[in-house]
């Protein structure tokens, strides 16, 4: 009688482990879904603030071309037209990142970097283990005094 129910319980573990594992694999899942539509979320809302932004400094640079432009007209100093420059390489790096490939450059760049050069973003110290966490945890402790 002893064994039927000690099998009985044996199953019962062995399906309530189960049942753990699936619960657990399906709430990392659920959490890795969510980080990455955070994530998606957060990119969309930063290429449509270069975009918004894009629209008052196109204004402000073409105001600021056509001023200068007349200005250097006028007053025979072509020294005017120098401001245009720098504006111009900025208007170019938000057309690019709001309209154009920047992103995907970008995402090529950081692929190449974690493939080939996956030195440069190595945790200082090596990754964190539960160990090394616990050790700080207890150096830094007051409350228990753990032997």
């Amino acid at each position: 009688m002893g064994f039927i129910f000690s099998k009985s319980v044996n199953e019962s573990l062995k399906s309530q482990q189960e049942f753990m594992l699936m619960n657990s694999r399906l709430q990392l899942e659920r959490q890795l879904l969510m980080q990455n539509q955070m994530r998606e979320r957060q990119m969309a809302m930063q290429v449509a603030w270069t975009r918004e932004f894009l629209k008052y400094f196109g204004a402000f640079f073409g105001l600021a071309a056509v001023g200068l432009t007349v200005g250097a007209i006028k007053r025979k100093k072509p020294g005017l037209f120098l401001p245009i420059v720098p504006l111009s390489f900025v208007l170019a790096y938000q057309y690019d990142m709001g309209y154009g490939s920047l992103l995907q450059r970008m995402k090529g760049e950081a692929e190449h970097i974690l493939d080939a050069e996956n030195a440069l973003v190595e945790m200082p110290k090596g990754s964190l283990t539960f160990d090394g966490i616990e050790k700080a945890r207890r150096a830094q402790s007051t409350f228990f005094i753990e032997k």
